[in-house]
């Protein structure tokens, strides 16, 4: 232990000096406090790529310029690879620029979950799905991490909309908190043990994310045992004090005369502790990152090679939404006419807006490099990106449609339609980009469409009118080469979609609960997100979590499932073949969802509990294994925290979430879960309480039994079922009932 670790303050500029420790220096940085042990740290955006800015030129939107460095597709374009490794690697480029920068933090990966397609910052965030996002948040952060750079973990927590972001109150159950909002931090804490986490500017449940100390200390700390430094967004403070005593342990940015913190170590009503954790939190920082020392003479990353991994990332995520026609992959050999159609083609959507804007040092358009591969490729742009009708720009598009063999049609949503600071309004792409496609399919039917977006878009009602789909998202700067990579069959898409897609935006979960008024959104659909929600309501979908097709085909064969006991930290392990039957080498993401058709309390038709993705050549199969742990398998009991409750599990494995090939049951076993028993729990529950009932029934056959209205009704089924229903207490002032609840809560303190 070093002399810092029992320094205290033993004057009122050395308590002013761990006052400023707890607020930034200036837009970047940290205080540096010899001392505390404590020297600057600098943080910088980073969700897909850095954002490095002129000190002396700072802003929070992203409308400044910033240093170039690599734009790597965002996280919801990386989420639809459905691949541990590769979101790890990118994550290993990411922290290399970073060192190289002289950055300590990377403010990133975002996390939150996607709770309505509506959310501006979608493009950011990686599921719908607690533990695919999760599990991608944690291999992101270990790669990060892997170069002595902090990963910040960002927004914590329940910050699911653009809309009075800074204000709003998230109104959420416990049980739904739990087991959606914060079980993707909980997995990435645990799993990829983050130096850094972000609060975020909301409330929740009326108390702001940066001041509760239920959720930065008692969770994060204690339960999930975070050690690293908690930092909030940026301006997301209301009260400082009140952070710091809450487990806020950096306030960014700095701000010159707040002296709020210093006046309330200096008058008692904060604790000196709570200012010395964050020297000591911070020091630990500046230990694991380095800062403070002189800057590692590794080689500079090669922007190039990273430019490689953004590429190779881009093509893995792609998404095959529809090919029922089969005309993809394109021939590059063949001699054809092709129209490249599409502004987004020659001016590319690569990346969101806002604080996450990257100034990438190359990017490469979907035109150039099909231009590039393929030969007799025209071009049209048929709309504008400002979304104004151009009839002119359509009769050209469609004259290029008309002469040609094939169509590539370039569609999505441009900047105006999504970015951080407002939410969308709508799931369906710009009304003038549908115009151009129905007035292109009209003359020619052999279209495909490239989608470009962040959030999704349906395409339920054009989508007969093409020949295929495929899904890039916002696919950072190698986006061009990507979208060839793929439309030509250099890469075979295997990536899955992360999100459902709804036919219509009504159909949504959240739908009438989304944003909210007043300063406040109700959580109104509980745990039933994404999948669950349409699942649960049998909606029919546009595409189903997890959907993706492939240009080959697999097939699933001889599942095999073994349960383990109940004192065995793993539940089950299951076993199959899959094939891969088709031509061309591919890849599939293989995902086990479980079912409790007959617990005690209610739960999803399925939820996702493992995934692997797996790479097989043409004809080859193989053996998977997949295994699932009794604390995979927990819920959040609102009496009993997490626990696991045995019976009958309905297992699923399958390509989505809808396209399952092989269903088994389980039988696992483990313990029953009941509420623990209380005078107000109901008169059916003591009376099926294994050590309760046989108590209290002695006590009213030695009285004569029931008797009064409750005796009457007693005596049939119907009645008992009545009387099952009324909490012990309700029953107890009614006439009749031989005992009192003092000898009712005897039995308790017996049981």
């Amino acid at each position: 232990m070093s002399s810092h670790d029992t320094a205290t303050p033993e004057n009122e500029t050395a308590l002013e000096e761990l006052a400023r420790l707890t607020l930034g220096a200036d837009y970047w940085t940290t205080v540096e406090s010899a001392r505390y042990g404590v020297p600057r740290i600098r943080l910088a955006d980073g969700p897909h790529g850095l954002r490095v800015q002129d000190d002396n030129n700072p802003d929070l939107l992203g409308l400044g310029r910033s240093l170039p460095s690599t734009c790597f597709p965002t996280g919801a374009t990386l989420a639809a690879s459905w691949d541990d490794a590769l979101i790890e690697e990118v994550g290993r480029a990411l922290g290399r620029e970073a060192r190289a920068l002289g950055v300590h933090v990377v403010l990133g990966p975002g996390l939150n979950i996607k709770r309505s397609p509506l959310c501006g910052r979608n493009f950011e965030y990686f599921s719908e799905d607690p533990l695919l996002a999760g599990r991608l948040a944690a291999a992101n952060v270990r790669g990060i991490q892997s170069n002595g750079v902090a990963a910040c973990l960002k927004h914590f927590a329940v910050n699911n909309q653009e809309t009075d972001r800074m204000r709003v109150s998230a109104d959420v159950d416990e049980r739904t908190l739990r087991e959606i909002y914060l079980r993707a931090f909980e997995i990435a804490v645990r799993d990829g043990q983050p130096w850094a986490v972000m609060s975020a500017y909301n409330r929740i449940n009326e108390v702001s994310a940066s001041e509760n100390a239920w959720l930065l200390t008692q969770v994060l700390r204690d339960e999930w045992g975070f050690d690293g430094i908690v930092v909030s967004d940026w301006g997301a403070v209301r009260d400082p004090v009140e952070a710091v005593r809450s487990g806020l342990d950096l306030r960014m940015p700095g701000m010159d005369g707040d002296q709020r913190v210093f006046d309330a170590l200096r008058s008692g009503l904060l604790d000196e502790k709570h200012a010395i954790l964050v020297a000591q939190r911070l020091r630990l920082l500046a230990e694991r990152t380095g800062a403070g020392t002189e800057v590692s003479s590794d080689a500079p990353p090669s922007y190039e090679d990273h430019h490689s991994v953004a590429r190779r990332a881009a093509a893995q995520s792609a998404v095959l939404l529809y090919n029922d026609a089969g005309l993809l992959p394109l021939d590059a050999n063949a001699t054809q006419t092709i129209a490249v159609i599409g502004e987004l083609a020659r001016t590319p959507r690569f990346q969101g807006a806002g604080s996450s804007t990257v100034n990438p040092f190359r990017v490469v358009s979907p035109l150039e490099a099909l231009q590039h591969r393929l030969a007799g490729t025209q071009f049209e742009p048929g709309y504008r990106l400002d979304g104004q009708p151009d009839q002119s720009m359509v009769e050209q598009a469609v004259a290029l449609a008309r002469a040609s063999d094939l169509v590539l049609l370039f569609l999505g949503l441009p900047p105006i339609a999504e970015s951080e600071g407002f939410d969308r309004q709508s799931i369906d792409l710009p009304a003038a980009q549908i115009a151009l496609l129905h007035a292109v399919t009209a003359v020619n039917p052999r279209v495909v469409v490239a989608l470009s977006n962040g959030s999704i878009v349906t395409t339920a009602p054009w989508r007969e009118e093409v020949a295929a789909i495929v899904e890039f998202w916002l696919a950072g700067q190698a986006m061009g080469d990507a979208v060839a990579d793929v439309l030509t069959g250099a890469v075979n898409p295997s990536g899955k979609m992360p999100e459902t897609v709804p036919v219509k935006l009504a159909d949504t979960p959240a739908y009438l609960d989304f944003p909210g008024g007043l300063g406040h959104v109700r959580y109104s659909e509980g745990m039933f997100v994404g999948y669950r929600w349409y699942d649960a309501r049998a909606i029919e979908v546009d595409y189903p979590f997890g959907h993706g097709l492939s240009y080959t085909q697999f097939a699933y064969s001889d599942l095999s499932v073994e349960t383990y006991a109940e004192d065995d930290p793993q539940a089950l392990r299951i076993t199959f073949t899959l094939a891969n039957i088709g031509a061309r080498a591919g890849a599939e993401v293989v995902q086990l969802y479980t079912g409790r058709p007959k617990a005690e309390v209610a739960h999803p038709v399925r939820e996702l509990r493992t995934f692997q993705k797996i790479w097989l050549e043409a004809g080859e199969s193989r053996e998977i294994e997949l295994t699932v742990s009794h604390d995979d398998l927990a819920y959040f009991h609102v009496d009993c925290g997490w626990v696991f409750e045995g019976g009958l599990y309905e297992l699923a494995v399958g390509s989505s979430s809808r396209d399952l090939r092989l269903c088994a049951e389980a039988d696992i076993a483990g313990p029953t879960i009941k509420s623990p028993l209380t005078l107000w729990s109901l008169f059916g529950d003591w009376m099926d309480h294994p050590k309760a009932a046989p108590l209290l029934w002695k006590m009213i056959d030695e009285r004569g039994g029931l008797r009064g209205r409750i005796g009457d009704l007693y005596q049939d089924e119907a009645g008992q079922n009545t009387v099952r229903g009324i909490p012990l207490l309700t029953i107890l002032q009614l006439p009749g009932i031989p005992f009192s609840e003092k000898e009712a809560a005897a039995i308790l303190d017996l049981i």
